[in-house]
């Protein structure tokens, strides 16, 4: 134990928080919380503790350099802190959800005459949200029965009742995917009506749905109004045949979520039933990262406060197979989100304890299938890698990699992309873009040289172990977008940096030869090859992000220019124009009324736009 080390343990104190341990390096190691930071942090030096998580930080403990802590007012804030600090360094020895800031959720809008969409935001915004959703696929399938029953809007339109935003409606409103509040065909109230139907769908309350879809049906079918009825008609068979392939529990009342888990290595899984009214109204698979050296309970633990600090539906109860030792604490942090009472409960017996082993079931199966999956995957990559370290003549497999690409129109807009791979996998939260700002013209060298001072001298800036360093470390070899001519302008700044140990090499297009420095004739590998393959992904990738980048800043320039030099067309209209309409051409090719209908616009401004877009 270092004296500092020593000096901070005897100074904590007996207050909630949270603490961080790091090695000699500063990476953070691990997250905890704790109701006495003092108690808790010094048991890890002890011989007897009751920690759950004892095992693992014993295993690690020689490893612990340094030790920081926060205190909170309470446990439900260090829980708070801790979910943030696991999300913003990911601890190797926490349980982590896989993809957390990337879970989908669906987004019902605050506007006068809301639109339903798929997000994976939570911003304030007076919005209303539901989710977490485990994947794209289960949004998409919500989403896709939903506007089959309740067809509702998707247009960036600003609607107001009692005033036309266009003249016509759209092909949605032809195929009877829209009801064209747009226009006026359906009023606030209507509408309104039919998006609390949907909430409660999205609630699991389908009976009550279809209840009230019944009711309208009965009365269409009364006013002799059959085209009607029998819309609605279908539409409460959508609902029933939804609801006949929930699962049934005894009690018509039960509001819970089940959690079933599975392990293997450092992985696990946790299948989420969320049972409704009685219903199983979702079904989810999480999988996570979770250190093989805690136990089940901790895993739950893990999951049951990153889950539910987004959830936007929380249950009275909670069933699970292992109780966390923290149980109390995660059930008042749940209390606090829902408004009312959680209790997290194993069940021992009975048609629960038969649906958590279902649960559990699912999670084993789950996790076999992504186990198998990652093996082949890794297999696959592990040779690629190893067939391009021999090919390039590199004394060890390069873990990460990075690639370089140029992109420009006649020289104007010039921008840079880097994107990573590790292990064979992109990273796409450590891609950078670069704008050009020191080139002038299409210099592809000198473009090259801009970008990779600029990237390599962020290595150079961090100290050592910092956030900063960890974000911008030094790849095993990198991949320049290009023939000789660009891997000796990169290869110039490299040594100019000190970095001309790191193997870099270039990648030409045509012929697929990479070239090597102080090397004549290019490597060329067998167009069956997995490193091939590989370097082509790369290259691929990097093109991608960057004419992406450079396309959206064309955009930008073609609608300022467009806008900029219209009379009476400030950033408010221009972003109005914009909301309605998307582009200067749509609105060059729109009828005057309709961009007299924009919000501030009015007839005679409208005309001088028109006239000012087509001169």
């Amino acid at each position: 134990m270092t004296p500092e080390l020593e000096a901070t343990l005897k100074r904590l104190p007996d207050r909630p928080g949270v603490y961080l341990m790091k090695d000699a390096r500063g990476t953070v190691l691990y997250v905890g919380k704790a109701q006495s930071l003092r108690s808790r942090v010094r048991s890890y030096w002890q011989k007897q503790t009751g920690g759950a998580d004892f095992h693992l930080i014993r295993s690690v403990i020689d490893k612990i350099a340094d030790l920081e802590y926060t205190m909170t007012d309470s446990v439900s804030e260090a829980l708070l802190l801790e979910i943030n600090l696991v999300k913003r360094y990911r601890p190797r020895y926490n349980v982590r959800l896989k993809d957390d800031k990337s879970y989908p959720f669906i987004k019902i809008t605050g506007e006068e005459f809301p639109r339903v969409e798929r997000t994976r935001k939570l911003p304030a915004d007076g919005s209303r949200y539901f989710g977490p959703y485990a994947s794209a696929s289960s949004v998409d399938e919500a989403m896709n029965l939903i506007r089959r029953i309740f067809p509702f809007r998707t247009c960036g339109l600003e609607i107001h009742e009692g005033r036309k935003a266009i003249e016509r409606p759209c092909l949605l409103y032809h195929i009877k995917r829209c009801q064209a509040p747009c226009v006026g065909y359906i009023s606030k109230a209507d509408y309104a009506a039919d998006i609390e139907q949907i909430e409660r769908f999205l609630e699991g309350r389908q009976e009550v749905v279809a209840r009230a879809l019944t009711e309208q049906m009965q009365a269409a079918s009364e006013a002799t109004e059959y085209e009607r009825a029998a819309a609605l008609r279908d539409k409460v068979k959508a609902i029933e045949r939804t609801m006949e392939s929930q699962k049934m529990a005894a009690n018509k009342t039960t509001e819970e979520d089940v959690l079933g888990l599975a392990r293997q290595d450092n992985q696990a899984a946790v299948q989420l039933f969320a049972v409704r009214g009685g219903k199983m109204v979702g079904r989810d698979v999480f999988l996570l990262d979770a250190p093989r050296e805690i136990d089940d309970a901790a895993v739950l633990a893990g999951f049951v406060l990153q889950y539910y600090e987004r959830a936007t539906s929380i249950p009275p109860e909670v069933l699970l197979p292992a109780l966390p030792e923290d149980a109390a604490d995660l059930e008042g942090f749940m209390a606090g989100r829902r408004g009312a009472a959680v209790h997290l409960r194993i069940p021992r017996r009975g048609e629960k304890r038969e649906l958590l082993d279902l649960a559990a079931r699912n999670a084993t199966e789950t996790l076999a299938k992504e186990h198998a999956r990652w093996l082949a995957d890794h297999g696959k990559t592990l040779a690629a890698l190893e067939e391009l370290a021999e090919a390039l003549g590199l004394a060890a497999i390069p873990t990460r990699i990075e690639c370089y690409d140029i992109s420009n129109f006649q020289g104007a807009q010039s921008v840079g992309s880097m994107v990573v791979f590790e292990e064979g996998r992109p990273r796409t939260g450590e891609y950078r873009r670069f704008r050009i700002k020191e080139v002038i013209g299409a210099n592809d060298y000198a473009s090259h040289q801009e970008v990779l001072r600029r990237r390599f001298k962020r290595a150079r800036a961090g100290e050592e172990g910092s956030e900063e360093e960890l974000r911008w470390q030094l790849p095993d070899l990198v991949v320049i977008d290009g023939g000789k001519g660009q891997l000796s302008a990169a290869k110039e700044v490299l040594d100019e940096l000190g970095y001309g140990d790191l193997a870099v090499v270039g990648l030409a297009k045509e012929r697929e030869e990479i070239f090597l420095p102080d090397r004549e004739a290019p490597v060329m590998l067998p167009t069956t090859s997995p490193a091939l393959y590989m370097m082509q992904r790369l290259r691929d990738e990097a093109h991608r992000f960057a004419i992406t980048y450079h396309r959206s800043l064309r955009a930008k320039a073609a609608t300022r220019s467009a806008f900029d030099d219209l009379p009476g067309v400030g950033p408010k209209r221009r972003a109005a124009l914009l909301r309605v309409f998307g582009s200067a051409k749509r609105v060059r090719e729109a009828p005057l009324e309709q961009v007299a209908a924009v919000p501030g616009i009015g007839p005679a401004l409208a005309a001088k736009i028109k006239a000012g877009l087509e001169g």
